[in-house]
């Protein structure tokens, strides 16, 4: 059993950042802050960023949905752009191709008149030519009117479904926003105070030993660098703490980090100050 847990230990230790371990480890007696002092601020780091991870909790998911929505949002007014600039082209077209037809059909009742009045074969052949080659002019044009007719009847139709879309994300984005404002007010204050306490603490911890606690908590899988012993365990992965290792966390002389998950472990009486 023992043998599992150290594997376990082992592991998840891995997963954090141990070069970060043993750089505190080599902080002590470097400033004029006693190692109680310095795991005591660290402690108290912990807390106010736990207190931050509680209000960004509150808020959940929604700030991730504002930002998918106006993704979204983004997307769809692009497309809806797209489909609106191929039914003008479309509709630009289907006129221009209704003038081509007209002009054919004015043609051919002009040569049409004009055979009447001819004085040879030749003429009354050569107008002939012209007035198939209009009327087939013509029929080709309308054929592609109506080709172009079903293609901006679909784009249309498209250009609905996306406005509907569109609409929808905006109301959808709205009614998030709004939700998440009404948290945010709510906990803006509390929030403003708490960051302000946290930037005090950083003021009296070393940068090098302030980097290393971050690195330890960015690893972290809940945010947790620094933790207390309790019930004779760890406060963060709650594996047992031998009793000679628990006496050196009680006296805060030097840095000792959990074997089984990496976090650093400072005495308990820390909680009630």
């Amino acid at each position: 059993m023992a043998t599992a847990k150290t594997k376990t230990g082992a592991k998840a230790t891995q997963n954090l950042d141990s070069e970060s371990f043993i750089m505190l480890s080599k902080m002590s007696g470097e400033s004029e802050l006693s190692m109680e002092d310095k795991l005591r601020l660290l402690y108290e780091h912990q807390l106010a960023d736990s207190q931050l991870d509680s209000i960004y909790l509150l808020r959940g998911e929604l700030p991730l949905e504002v930002q998918d929505l106006e993704d979204d949002i983004f997307g769809l007014t692009t497309r809806v752009g797209n489909i609106q600039a191929e039914v003008k082209a479309i509709e630009k077209d289907i006129t221009q191709r209704k003038l081509d037809v007209d002009n054919a059909r004015a043609l051919v009742e002009k040569y049409t008149t004009q055979q009447s009045n001819v004085k040879n074969n030749r003429e009354y052949d050569s107008l002939s030519k012209e007035i198939e080659y209009q009327g087939l002019e013509a029929d080709l044009a309308e054929k592609r009117i109506r080709e172009f007719s079903v293609v901006l009847k679909e784009r249309k139709e498209q250009l609905e479904v996306a406005l509907m879309a569109l609409a929808d994300r905006q109301i959808d984005l709205e009614n998030k926003k709004k939700e998440l404002e009404v948290i945010v007010r709510e906990t803006a204050k509390e929030e403003e105070e708490i960051k302000k306490r946290a930037e005090q603490i950083e003021t009296q911890i070393d940068e090098r030993m302030l980097n290393a606690y971050k690195k330890v908590r960015n690893n972290a899988r809940n945010g947790l660098a620094v933790v207390t012993v309790k019930r004779d365990a760890c406060g963060g992965c709650y594996n047992k703490i031998p009793p000679q290792k628990q006496l050196d966390i009680r006296m805060s002389k030097r840095i000792i980090v959990c074997e089984y998950c990496g976090r650093i472990l400072v005495n308990g009486e820390f909680e009630g100050r």
